[in-house]
């Protein structure tokens, strides 16, 4: 166990998301594949940051971003109010969730190593982090993640 290196135990199929992703696209994806995260990854391919569950945590439970589908948007009011009943009137909403993006809750710090880098390393930089998943990079090209179950499965296997 002592030589192992992150390239010995990466995930080279990594699975990532777009920054133009939008929330709802993102929590169907993370659900499909049964991950808690993923790197996010810019339209010309360079990594530009990561998204977990815990991202979406975060911004669901943020008041200011809150949806709030019972009440209709104020143009709505405006305009239909003397032509339409306000049970008709509240079904009118403009839905602001489409409009938030993978990009506008990702982290933009990511934790990175090498391939030649030490287990014992890549467990220092997730303790210190207090994260569940380190990208493996090359010449700053993603090229695999290790994630606290890949570890787990070293400790199992040891």
């Amino acid at each position: 166990m002592v030589n192992l290196t992150a390239r010995d135990i990466m995930n080279q199929d990594v699975l990532s998301v777009g920054m133009d992703w939008s929330v709802d696209q993102l929590s169907d994806f993370l659900v499909e594949h049964s991950i808690s995260g993923a790197p996010v990854i810019s339209e010309d391919g360079k990594l530009r940051g990561v998204v977990s569950l815990m991202d979406l945590v975060r911004y669901r439970s943020m008041p200011a971003m809150e949806s709030k589908e019972d009440e209709p948007h104020e143009y709505y009011i405006h305009t239909s109010e003397l032509n339409y009943s306000n049970e008709e009137i509240k079904s009118f909403h403009l839905d602001t969730e489409s409009l938030i993006t993978v990009e506008d809750i990702m982290t933009h710090r990511t934790f990175e190593v090498g391939e030649e880098t030490k287990v014992r390393d890549v467990a220092d930089v997730m303790i210190r982090g207090n994260i569940h998943r380190v990208l493996v990079t090359r010449n700053a090209a993603l090229v695999g993640i290790i994630t606290t179950m890949d570890m787990l499965r070293i400790i199992r296997d040891f």
